[in-house]
């Protein structure tokens, strides 16, 4: 249910179906504080799955180039395309500038292959791309990376979206998605911002997904940590804002599909020090997520029925006293009108007294802290009652669907158990819940928190 190698942070990635399998492309780096992207990460880690959920670790997949290279510092969020000869590998290569910052650039690597592994850089290991000051920065807040490209064939060309930020204005506002062109995949043009907010920073992984009544811009906010979607008729434009997608916390979205679903994947992050006063830093990925767009209406993150596969039978709480197995994680799900309802996932009597993690539907809010009152985060919810909760515990990281919707994701780092108590208008209330499969092996970052038999 998540996956970071063994040691290591995962950030944004990329990921291909090949022949039955899932390869992942990834950032990674060691979990330090204060973090310095632009010399921690340095190679991309590679993974291979069957099933969206279980990961493999392979030996890492492509790194920084030589010295005096573009991207001699670090390499960033990439994007594969597949050619007719296998893959084409864009990338953000990084090197140091004068001033210190990071000089960003979109390189490209070719492979005979499709399974994100014997790249070749092209173009002679310069970039393909760079930011033209008539539109975009290039001095020390420059922002010129995560390259995404799709196929236009309303103009006969690629376009790549970009994360930049315009020439003009703070820094602060100035976020934007840049765009280049191409007709051949090797020989691009930079050209004018697709969409300019105005009001954020960085415009992060961007991505651009075909929808019935048009296309959908994905992207990830910063520093508010969330993914937010535009919709536009054609890739021309107009962009209308569509708000955000799924709850705060989640980053760097890639999309695929498995059994017929269009599926979202993407980051959620860690506390360093695995305590709840550790700042937020970089993560693990977590399982996908349906991606449901109607015409007309903003799109929704739901649960992925796939990730049922990995869940045991259900069962009543209390109802299996031999059932003494402890793996950290609970899957609780409550069917029913969900009115004011409190479910506390109960502690093992570690940590420092907090004990427990308390999730609560108040006056059309949503919560989840610790018993004592200690918030860990929180959002609105329709007025009409909700039909059912679910609530995903794994690990550290807490998810919260309501009508299968995706609405609340957090972190807690207090020992919290995987026993449970719902209470339904001040009585108790019957409880499913449902652990987590046993697996082989859990090397994700999850699995630190995983309490001992």
């Amino acid at each position: 249910m998540r996956y970071a190698p063994p040691g290591l942070c995962l950030n944004d990635f990329d990921l291909q179906h090949v022949d039955g399998e899932w390869r992942l492309l990834h950032l990674q780096a060691p979990p330090l504080h204060p973090f310095d992207a632009s010399v921690l990460e340095t190679s991309y880690g590679h993974a291979a799955s069957s099933d969206l959920v279980n990961w493999t670790p392979l030996p890492p997949a492509f790194g920084i180039g030589r010295p005096g290279a573009f991207d001699d510092s670090a390499v960033w969020t990439m994007h594969q395309v597949p050619t007719a000869e296998g893959s084409a590998l864009f990338y953000t290569g990084v090197s140091q500038g004068d001033d210190g910052g990071a000089r960003q650039a979109v390189g490209l690597a070719f492979s005979d292959r499709r399974d994100g592994t014997g790249w070749r850089r092209a173009n002679g290991g310069r970039p393909v791309v760079t930011a033209d000051p008539a539109w975009y920065r290039t001095g020390p807040d420059m922002a010129w990376r995560d390259p995404f490209v799709v196929r236009d064939d309303a103009q006969d060309r690629w376009l790549m979206v970009i994360c930049a930020r315009v020439a003009d204005g703070p820094a602060e506002r100035s976020g934007c998605v840049g765009t280049a062109t191409s007709t051949d995949l090797l020989h691009w043009t930079a050209g004018p911002p697709l969409l300019v907010p105005g009001d954020i920073d960085e415009f992060e992984c961007p991505v651009l997904e075909r929808v019935a009544d048009g296309w959908l811009l994905i992207g990830s906010i910063g520093p508010d940590h969330d993914v937010h979607t535009w919709h536009a008729p054609d890739l021309s434009g107009p962009w209308a804002p569509q708000g955000r997608l799924g709850p705060a916390g989640i980053y760097a979205p890639r999309l695929t599909s498995h059994d017929g679903r269009r599926l979202l994947l993407h980051t959620l992050q860690r506390r360093h020090g695995l305590t709840d006063t550790g700042p937020l830093g970089r993560g693990v990925l977590a399982q996908p997520k349906v991606l449901h767009h109607t015409p007309g209406t903003a799109p929704q993150l739901l649960w992925w029925e796939g990730s049922d596969r990995h869940l045991q039978a259900d069962r009543a709480e209390g109802a299996a006293e031999g059932d003494t197995a402890r793996d950290g994680c609970l899957d609780a799900v409550f069917d029913g009108p969900v009115a004011d309802f409190s479910l506390r996932l109960r502690g093992d009597g570690t940590g420092d007294g907090k004990g427990a993690v308390l999730l609560e539907y108040r006056n059309e809010e949503l919560t989840v802290s610790y018993p004592d009152g200690t918030p860990l985060a929180g959002t609105a919810v329709p007025a009409a009652p909700a039909r059912s909760l679910r609530v995903l515990h794994v690990g550290e990281y807490v998810e919260v669907y309501l009508d299968d919707v995706f609405v609340l994701a957090t972190c807690a780092y207090e020992p919290s158990g995987d026993e449970a108590d719902l209470t339904v208008g001040g009585a108790p209330h019957p409880l499913r819940r449902r652990r987590l499969a046993p697996a082989d092996r859990r090397d994700d970052v999850g699995a630190v928190r995983t309490p001992a038999p």
